[in-house]
């Protein structure tokens, strides 16, 4: 497993997770993009510091994606948000992208803290997330709206210090 930028020759994969109501509905996103839709939002976003987005490859074949959202180099924190195409679930491969996700963050382009937000009945992102070190830092009631109601979600961060304590 090796995470990769996002190219324009992943965007048919990007589509195809993005018309998933499921998996968007974990994202706490309006599914059904359009592929033209797609295209112009990479063309956007492609130079934009504020981002980083990452494919996880496993031997050539996409399986999932890795963002860093909302990157603020003030404050030095970052969203991270990870999906794992449905064939590679239940391999460790999200706790791998996951891990590999935050290394990037913190030794790469300096950030002090990484966060995310996890629908709060999702027991195995959570149980990822608190593997790698994430701790649970409030929840947020009916924060989020997925699948006709809305969601209570917990907001989750590990700083730096912290994640390097846990690698020694």
């Amino acid at each position: 497993m090796r995470l990769r930028p996002l190219e324009k020759r992943d965007l048919p994969h990007i589509y195809k997770q993005e018309n998933a109501r499921p998996v968007m509905a974990l994202w706490f996103e309006e599914p059904y993009t359009s592929f033209d839709e797609l295209e112009l939002l990479y063309d956007k976003h492609v130079l934009d510091q504020s981002e980083r987005r990452f494919v996880i490859d496993i031997d050539g074949e996409f399986a999932g994606v890795v963002e860093l959202m909302y990157i603020d180099y003030l404050h030095r924190n970052t969203e991270i948000q990870i999906i794992v195409d449905t064939p590679y679930q239940g391999q460790g491969i999200a706790q791998a992208a996951l891990e590999s996700g935050i290394e990037y963050a913190f030794q790469v382009i300096n950030m002090h803290k990484v966060y995310l937000y996890v629908d709060v009945k999702n027991e195995a992102a959570i149980h990822i997330y608190k593997k790698a070190g994430f701790s649970l830092e409030g929840t947020l009631k009916e924060h989020f709206f997925a699948e006709g109601q809305y969601h209570d979600s917990h907001m989750m961060g590990l700083l730096c210090a912290d994640y390097l304590a846990n690698k020694k």
